[in-house]
């Protein structure tokens, strides 16, 4: 059985949880980073592990009549958290301490991620992200990476690294400009103004809203909708891809960028960087604390 595959390449990761969903025909591969919801490099080795080890998978399961996958669901186990982005305290400690390597090393781990999910992997699968919480960063680029985005009305989308004089490295400007003129790409890189999902509906980037806490019954009619118009909504993709290719080269080139960025930063740039990493952790300390009081009540 395919959960019990599931069940046993958990023990592979630390900061992953993957399901399967057999009615859906869906894997689910769920982030739960520590100590924060962010792009930590061992969730990201965590992902790269899952890509693979469900690449092999899907490789033989669709030869066969009846494939038992036919979509990957990215999606967070954090609530009200998709994703606040890049791991800001370890982009701290390698420029503080000059590692530009390990931090070079760590870009290119988010690109081979990120665009093995844009490339679906190489195979027939139909790839989801499901957004149900914030998404900063590096998490709008994660969503951005998907097929199609289904998102929870309320939920941001923001690229806030103009805070600290940084810009998003990991696809933002690449995946944006396949589908928005580039003065919208730039400005939302530039001002880090936050969209709500109807926001991001209305210019074309979240494929179905769902209303708070039903993103799930969503994404199940989502699916449904797409499997019965499956050959004509792949093909679309597929010719997307062909006038508008997004090459992992690209995507590499615009990470070297930013490694060559964040060792240009001033030392007021690196404070702000960790202003926002003790906010962060003050605000889900909180919110820890207000859910531990509202499951006492």
């Amino acid at each position: 059985m395919l959960s019990t595959l599931c069940n046993d390449w958990n023990k592979n990761f630390e900061q992953l949880h993957v399901r399967y969903d057999e009615n859906l025909k869906a894997v689910f591969f769920e982030m739960r980073p520590d100590p924060l919801p962010s792009f930590t490099p061992r969730l990201l080795e965590d992902i790269n592990s899952f890509q693979q080890l469900v690449s092999r998978y899907i490789e033989q399961d669709s030869k066969s009549e009846t494939p038992n996958i036919e979509y990957l669901v990215f999606s967070s186990g954090v609530p009200n958290v998709f994703q606040l982005g890049g791991d800001l305290k370890f982009f701290v400690d390698c420029i503080t301490s000059g590692d530009r390597e390990t931090l070079k090393r760590y870009a290119h781990l988010s690109i081979d991620v990120l665009y093995a999910n844009y490339d679906n992997l190489g195979l027939p699968v139909t790839t989801i992200s499901l957004v149900n919480g914030t998404a900063l960063g590096a998490g709008f680029e994660a969503a951005l990476s998907s097929d199609y985005i289904v998102a929870e009305r309320q939920v941001d989308f923001q690229f806030p690294e103009v805070v600290f004089n940084m810009f998003p490295g990991q696809g933002a400007y690449s995946f944006l400009s396949r589908r928005l003129d580039t003065v919208t790409v730039e400005r939302m890189i530039l001002d880090g103004n936050s969209f709500n999902a109807e926001q991001m509906s209305e210019k074309g980037l979240v494929d179905q809203l769902a209303d708070e806490g039903e993103s799930m019954l969503e994404l199940e009619r989502f699916i449904r909708r797409h499997r019965k118009y499956r050959v004509n909504h792949s093909a679309v993709l597929k010719m997307r891809k062909i006038v508008n290719p997004v090459t992992k080269d690209e995507l590499l080139q615009i990470a070297d960028l930013w490694v060559d960025s964040a060792f240009s930063l001033s030392p007021n740039n690196i404070k702000a960087m960790t202003r926002i990493v003790k906010a962060q952790t003050r605000h889900l300390e909180r919110a820890a604390t207000e859910a531990e009081l509202a499951a006492q009540q």
